[in-house]
């Protein structure tokens, strides 16, 4: 059997997530040795809005139903942009991203308004959807002193001018959709240059509920699922950071006993000199409300 290789890509969602759920996923890996690429919505926690998706999208109550989700966010977050304001994220907590990069961490730009973003990104025309990640990119530069090198799309969310605007800004690699294994997107016939690492394995709040599948029992799942080589997985700060924070102590604590290596995005994207063209389309997967950037065939 060959090595098992786990890249660890971080989301951040809201500013209970940053306040909270950074901090304990950096004092969990800081007990491991292990360094994960964390991706900081920077602008406002519009996160009640999301409500919207009951009527928008298939599936969505049920997920949110069966993974907790109100419990697991908390009510103000859910109430965030609707019957309370939408707080800061970023420029709230300044000090949690400088603090991440310290202990070794890669941290990237997510989104400004990760609501926006993911609920009307197709309908954005291309002067908006730059300046959705120019403000980001902006903010994150005030405040760590220096460029982002990667962006991770909100909800796995893309479209060719968000995918122009990325290559626009020069980033060494994006994750922005579901796949297999590194290679860069071909969208609307057209080929862009930013090379993309797809998440492979599915999400906590993709899986739980569903066959069986508890807080109790998810890290055995994902030992089962990993393979050989490279395995990306997703994880949020908001759940493996705090609802679900014991679940992935589970997890690690299985990495380190069987040898499953841990290393950031950016060491993966290093690593590459070479990786095919694919289609890239928006499409449903199992467990997911809504459609999601997915990798697609290699195209010639």
């Amino acid at each position: 059997m060959g090595e098992k290789i786990v890249a660890l890509k971080v989301d951040v969602d809201t500013y209970a997530g940053t306040r909270d759920g950074v901090p304990a996923l950096l004092e969990d890996m800081a007990r491991f040795g292990v360094h994960a690429t964390f991706y900081f919505s920077m602008g406002p926690d519009n996160s009640g809005k999301a409500i919207r998706r009951i009527f928008t999208r298939k599936g969505f109550l049920n997920k949110m139903l069966r993974t907790k989700a109100p419990a697991a966010y908390g009510l103000k977050t859910m109430l965030y942009g609707t019957l309370l304001p939408a707080p800061m994220i970023a420029e709230s907590f300044p000090d949690v991203l400088r603090e991440t990069e310290r202990q070794g961490h890669e941290v990237g730009v997510h989104c400004w308004d990760h609501v926006k973003w993911h609920d009307y990104l197709p309908w954005l025309p291309k002067h908006l959807t730059a300046l959705e990640l120019g403000r980001a990119f902006g903010l994150f530069e005030e405040i760590l002193g220096h460029w982002a090198a990667t962006c991770a799309a909100p909800g796995w969310t893309v479209s060719p001018d968000s995918l122009e605007v990325q290559d626009a800004l020069r980033l060494a690699y994006c994750s922005d959709g579901r796949g297999t294994h590194p290679f860069y997107p071909v969208m609307a016939g057209r080929r862009f240059r930013t090379l993309q690492i797809p998440t492979t394995l599915p999400t906590a709040d993709e899986i739980l509920g569903e066959n069986g599948i508890t807080p109790e029992n998810i890290h055995d799942y994902y030992m089962n699922s990993l393979k050989d080589g490279l395995n990306v997985l997703t994880i949020h700060a908001e759940l493996e950071g705090g609802a679900i924070r014991p679940s992935f102590v589970r997890l690690l604590e299985r990495f380190a006993a069987e040898g499953v290596s841990c290393v950031t995005l950016g060491e993966v994207a290093a690593g590459i000199s070479k990786a095919p063209d694919c289609r890239f389309y928006m499409g449903e997967i199992p467990g997911r409300a809504g459609d999601v950037a997915i990798q697609g065939e290699v195209l010639p």
